[in-house]
């Protein structure tokens, strides 16, 4: 927090303030802003906002055509930018001239009196300053401040609150008066090195084209505003519909999966999560986020003719339970069965069942089947079984698997003694885990062992688990002697909800979009509808403490 000063201002100081700010247009009256998020929110009107820039030091905004620079809220012109031309946006504590109502409580000639009488003002908790005034050779100073329009009866209550406080007499006069004043401005920076400010987030509005944010481009307008950290984001709003455009080719890629109807699905899922979460992440000044922590979506480049066409035939549909918007949980690839809410996450939810992902007749007889198949794969029936990670395997030495479970542990473990599954859930999903050390027992639960027991990339980089459906296996050498471990598994993802290659498979089978939607959400109904913006409190951006990195140890 910066400290209050003593402001001090001579005419002649306000003469050099005046022509060093040419650049900068001057502030008209008003309270001064803090810059950050709005405390309302905002009804949902069609719009959503997307934080594809969450936290920035400042972030680069401009479009590919014409386009207009207006202040949000009071919707004034701050400036014209030709196509492509970007501007660079901060926020910073500028000096501004300021219009407003002062409560003059002497004219001294005395400079320790005035800078006393400041000091007691702004002890007081009253805006204190001066000026000087030449014609009559003295000090004004001012204690106490209010915005314009002139208010006589609250600057009758204001000026009594001063007496009151002592820093007044009966004999001062409020004055409308223009000084300046160090004020948190946003700071648009021009290539040419010209600066405008900004009392409220700065939006572009392209006449043509496509508004861009850092190096992307957005549909919609582009935003520039302070999060809840107090650094700036840059957001992009736009008509849901379109913001689906550029969601669904990157949750399932079009060129790869071309299949409609579970593009179609995809849109709806997609659709579904948007409304259902609006107002995630309104702390921060948008909606959601444009990562896999919400949903990736990818601007305007990311369009594709297909996806947009299955967006554009399931325009307003969502899925809903009850009546109620569901939580539209999807990931790549079940391993041939999804799982319950309850075996990845904390809570049982009734359209979140576990259910083979497989034709008719073609499911195996069980979860014990199941697992024998990660280890020895030779099902062919699975939806899904056609994607990379519909069966996978990894491998760590002792060292390795040392390695990672001290990262999990955050302290050195020594050698890990034992890896045991301590439950499994009835669709297979190992539910608890524990890793036997030299230092200890360490167990963990659901879908945050994939990132306890993390496996060793090809950089040497511990990674995500793909899924929590898996079976464990002790390597060991000719005399017995522990050597390491491998893990059979199958799936990626948490394996609740859709199954996106699942989909594509079911689509092939010549299944159609709500067939598929409702084979994966249980007991759903899909109709128009739209989600309520809810006042959420989301993190401005992932952070994590870790004491302990396993790549060093």
């Amino acid at each position: 927090m910066r400290s209050t000063r003593i402001r001090i201002t001579l005419l002649a100081v306000l003469a050099a303030a005046a022509g060093c700010a040419d650049q900068l247009p001057t502030t008209p009256a008003s309270t001064p802003a803090t810059g950050g998020p709005s405390t309302a929110v905002e009804p949902y009107a069609g719009r959503i906002r997307i934080g594809v820039v969450p936290a920035a030091a400042s972030v680069r905004v401009g479009a590919n055509g014409a386009y207009e620079v207006r202040e949000k809220g009071t919707n004034t012109l701050l400036l014209s930018g030709a196509a492509n031309e970007m501007l660079t946006v901060t926020w910073d504590t500028v000096s501004v001239s300021v219009t407003s109502r002062r409560l003059q409580v002497v004219c001294t000639s005395s400079t320790a009196d005035r800078d006393q009488r400041i000091a007691n003002g702004i002890a007081a908790g009253f805006p204190s300053a001066a000026e000087f005034v030449a014609t009559a050779n003295c000090w004004r100073v001012y204690v106490g401040e209010r915005p314009l329009p002139i208010d006589t009866a609250a600057e009758r209550v204001y000026k009594d609150r001063v007496i009151a406080a002592g820093q007044a007499t009966s004999a001062a006069i409020w004055k409308t008066v223009t000084l300046p004043q160090d004020l948190p401005r946003y700071v648009l920076t021009r290539s040419t090195g010209a600066q405008v400010l900004s009392a409220a987030p700065p939006v572009v509005r392209p006449s043509t084209g496509q508004v861009i944010i850092g190096t992307a481009t957005y549909r919609g307008t582009a935003e520039v505003a302070r999060n809840a950290a107090g650094t700036l984001a840059g957001i992009n709003e736009l008509p849901m519909e379109e913001y689906l455009y550029g969601v669904v080719p990157r949750e399932l890629g079009p060129a790869t999966y071309p299949e409609a109807e579970a593009q179609k699905a995809q849109a709806v899922a997609a659709r579904t999560y948007a409304h259902a979460n609006l107002g995630k992440h309104w702390n921060n000044g948008y909606d959601m986020g444009a990562t896999v922590a919400d949903q990736v979506y990818g601007g305007f480049a990311a369009e594709h003719p297909t996806s947009t066409s299955a967006v554009n035939a399931t325009a307003g549909i969502v899925a809903t339970y009850n009546g109620a918007l569901i939580d539209a949980l999807f990931y790549a690839t079940s391993g041939g069965r999804t799982s319950n809410s309850e075996d990845v996450f904390s809570g049982t939810v009734p359209y979140l069942r576990g259910v083979w992902d497989a034709p008719a007749g073609q499911e195996l007889s069980g979860t014990p089947a199941l697992l024998a198949d990660l280890r020895n794969p030779s099902w062919t029936g699975a939806y899904g079984g056609f994607h990379s990670y519909h069966r996978w395997n990894y491998r760590w030495t002792s060292a390795q698997m040392s390695c990672v479970i001290g990262d999990f542990a955050n302290r050195p473990v020594g050698k890990v003694n034992a890896i045991n599954i301590l439950a499994r859930s009835a669709t297979g999903r190992v539910t608890q885990i524990e890793y036997v050390t030299d230092a200890g027992t360490f167990v963990d639960n659901k879908t945050a062992i994939r990132s306890s027991l993390a496996y060793i990339n090809g950089s040497g980089v511990p990674t995500l688990l793909p899924s929590t459906l898996f079976v464990v296996e002790r390597l060991t050498d000719a005399s017995g002697a522990l050597t390491g471990y491998a893990v059979y598994g199958g799936g990626n993802g948490h394996g609740a909800g859709l199954a996106q290659t699942g989909a594509v498979g079911m689509a092939r089978t010549g299944r159609t979009y709500d067939q598929i939607l409702k084979a994966y959400y249980t007991g759903i109904a899909l109709e128009q509808k739209v989600g309520t913006r809810r006042d959420g409190v989301a993190p401005t951006s992932p952070t994590a403490t870790d004491p302990y990195d396993c790549t060093s140890a």
